[in-house]
């Protein structure tokens, strides 16, 4: 794996909510094959990093880059198409619709961006089938078991081919079974090259998937380190 370009790229980012200061001039760089966890505390700033990263707030000050995009100078409107096709997002509690069949949840994202249905049935059948739930296709998050519903969580999630897939407590809600399962998935993924930053409280994971762990208190990195993999 060679890891050459910096895909995400933060510099000096404060966000400010009101009189508390969420991010506290942090900066960061990520760059490609990267697999890097977030850790610290609740309430350190791990989800605020994350939202800036995936352009779902701008910081207050400072700038973030992402792919050699600058996010604040983006409009809303761009903000969102970029989303669509740069970046896949995977949720601790999913984010599944409930109307919907995995397949169509996974599908939905390429036809947002104008992919027509029938393409998009495909690839996202392609995808299950990857992720070894293809026989749970017509299924309802209803009737999937959590390990299964965060797999079609990450097929949505890697249905535009992003170059960054950002993960928000990808194994919290889950047992300890479906949780060393999406461990595993997300240990594959990166080591055929995928990009990831995932936020957790968890050491198992960060240790399990992450090459760096960045360390978070009160809005600043305190600590990086560099994980061996065995």
């Amino acid at each position: 794996m060679t890891i050459d370009t910096c895909v995400v790229r933060l510099d000096n980012v404060r966000k400010e909510y009101g009189d508390t200061t969420a991010l506290d001039g942090v900066s960061l760089e990520i760059r490609t094959g990267e697999a890097v966890a977030v850790m610290g505390p609740s309430g350190c700033g791990k989800s605020t990093m994350l939202n800036m990263i995936a352009g779902l707030d701008r910081p207050t000050s400072g700038s973030v880059r992402v792919h050699d995009e600058e996010l604040g100078r983006l409009n809303e409107t761009k903000l969102a198409l970029f989303r669509r096709h740069r970046i896949g997002m995977i949720f601790q509690f999913f984010n599944l619709l409930d109307d919907l069949p995995a397949i169509d949840n996974v599908a939905l994202a390429a036809q947002l961006t104008g992919t027509k249905a029938g393409p998009a049935r495909k690839r996202a059948m392609e995808l299950l089938d990857e992720l070894g739930i293809a026989d749970r296709r017509n299924a309802y998050p209803a009737a999937l078991s959590g390990g299964e519903r965060q797999r079609v969580a990450v097929a949505r999630a890697l249905m535009n081919r992003p170059a960054l897939l950002l993960a928000d407590e990808p194994t919290g809600a889950l047992d300890s079974r479906s949780g060393e399962q999406v461990m595993d998935l997300l240990l594959d993924l990166n080591q055929i090259g995928q990009t990831l930053l995932i936020v957790t409280h968890d050491e198992r994971l960060a240790t399990r998937c992450a090459s760096r762990v960045v360390e978070l208190a009160d809005g600043r990195i305190i600590r990086e380190r560099s994980l061996e993999r065995v």
